[in-house]
């Protein structure tokens, strides 16, 4: 239960002291309820990735990805139509601190691409990817 002096209807609070990446992760998740994006379902043309169940399906057929190619496809869905850099992908599949190989992010594209069709994964030239939908 919330202290008292917490407003009625509350749906979250930090005691302090607290972590700064837990206050990071809760005003993410705070803004992403916000904005309608808190639904564990996310579609993008024919493609349906289920963020809770951790799987994919497209048109309907269940789709094995490993956990980085997921993670990878998870951020480009959560914001349909937007063109997302190289720099922006890796921060979706590597924690801090983790080692990033230098073309790491194209190698987990480039099976994406060819688990779900060349046209999933769009290249933005000189500029990013984006899930085409």
């Amino acid at each position: 239960m919330a202290p008292a002096h917490i407003a009625q209807g509350s749906a979250d609070y930090l005691v302090k002291p607290f972590d700064m990446e837990e206050l990071i992760a809760r005003v993410r998740a705070l803004l992403r309820r916000h904005a309608g994006v808190g639904s564990s379902i996310l579609a993008a043309g024919d493609l349906v990735l289920d963020s809770v169940r951790k799987t994919v399906s497209q048109a309907g057929t269940p789709v094995s990805l490993s956990p980085r190619e997921f993670a990878l496809l998870k951020v480009p869905m959560q914001r349909p139509g937007a063109v997302l850099s190289r720099e922006k992908l890796e921060e979706s599949m590597y924690g801090r601190g983790e080692e990033i190989g230098s073309n790491a992010v194209e190698v987990h594209l480039h099976r994406l691409r060819r688990t779900l069709g060349a046209s999933a994964v769009v290249n933005v030239r000189g500029v990013g990817y984006r899930v085409a939908g």
